[in-house]
């Protein structure tokens, strides 16, 4: 635990370098214009500088807060996929039978039924995911040096939707699929569809048609649920003006700390003239804290606005998905080899 505090300590410190650099530069700016050009007269009182950080935490704090909200609804979201996922899975397997069947299926035919629709429910999956990690205008904070440093991403920026969804579903069925805006509400469309031919066959009994119809009902709120977080962003005014106020105030406070430090430093003059000279200096470190705080709570904000985007703080949806395949094909009775393995994680990040 101890060792990946100092790893996620080195992680932070490195992801806002360049910004600690500026804060180290303005700061140092400010202090030798001070002390060597004697503008102690250029300064602003604590009062409205601290009226002005006041504000700027509490419109921080609710970015944060609603950042947090729509990363945890989100994960709330994908979680109710993975239990109805595998609840469908159950239902599929025990639903389909010949108890009141027409004409009677092979055991193995029936279990084809059962493996097409699964196989499609994965489609379902991967169709969704990739809707989610589509790029959109507002969503910027890849676009940040030190957000592509670390050279790790989702797989879906390195995928095809359409090589994807191929060993899921056949090849009528992919046409149908890529001739559609919405990719994976054509899935759902499709199984529905498929359902209602089993139960028309008597494949599927009329209670368990409307249980596993339930089912695709409620993948279809999920799904909308995420559409909505994915496509509705967080209000631009909320978060553009943050970011400038953050910045006046940072910008603005060297005028107060400047000469606040200059003032302790004369109080003691007379005893230590060396260090009481010199104590000004002593504000760079204090600024660069301050002002780091500041910045780094801001951009924390903006990275958790968008919680599919694809970033290292993003709800894990390919993880999530490649479980639920893991597990659905595993109670098929498929063999390890033949099931795709788990996403890598790397630095400690899950996508």
């Amino acid at each position: 635990m101890y060792t990946k505090k100092i790893y996620s300590a080195r992680q932070m410190a490195w992801w806002t370098r360049y910004e600690t650099l500026l804060f180290f530069v303005i700061i140092t700016i400010s202090v030798a214009a001070y002390y060597f050009l004697d503008l102690s007269w250029f300064k602003v009182p604590w009062t409205p500088l601290a009226l002005i950080g006041t504000a700027v935490a509490f419109v921080i704090g609710f970015q944060n807060n609603s950042a947090y909200g729509r990363i945890w609804e989100a994960r709330k979201i994908w979680g109710g996929v993975v239990n109805t996922s595998r609840t469908f899975g159950m239902f599929l397997q025990d639903m389909i039978t010949n108890e009141h069947s027409k004409t009677p299926l092979t055991k193995a035919q029936l279990q084809a039924e059962v493996k097409t629709i699964t196989y499609r429910h994965i489609a379902w999956m991967t169709a969704l995911r990739h809707a989610m990690r589509a790029r959109k205008p507002w969503e910027t904070v890849l676009k940040k040096g030190t957000d592509k440093d670390w050279g790790i991403h989702p797989p879906e920026f390195d995928a095809n939707l359409e090589d994807d969804l191929k060993p899921y579903v056949s090849e009528a069925d992919l046409k149908d699929v890529l001739g559609k805006n919405n990719k994976q509400t054509a899935l759902l469309y499709q199984q529905s569809h498929h359902l209602r031919k089993l139960k028309e066959q008597g494949i599927i009994w009329e209670f368990s048609f409307l249980e596993l119809e339930a089912i695709l009902q409620e993948l279809f709120t999920l799904q909308g649920k995420s559409e909505r977080i994915k496509n509705f962003p967080y209000p631009r005014h909320f978060a553009t003006l943050n970011h400038f106020f953050m910045w006046i105030f940072v910008l603005l406070l060297p005028l107060a700390l400047v000469p606040q430090f200059a003032e302790i430093g004369n109080s003691f003059k007379e005893q230590h003239p060396i260090i009481g000279d010199l104590f000004v200096w002593f504000c760079i470190p204090f600024y660069i804290i301050v002002a780091w705080i500041f910045h780094t709570m801001e951009r924390i904000g903006r990275t958790g606005e968008n919680p599919f985007e694809g970033t290292a703080n993003d709800v894990p949806i390919s993880t999530i998905a490649r479980g639920i395949e893991i597990d659905l094909r595993q109670n098929l009775g498929e063999l390890d080899d033949e099931i795709p393995e788990q996403f890598p994680v790397k630095y400690h990040t899950q996508f």
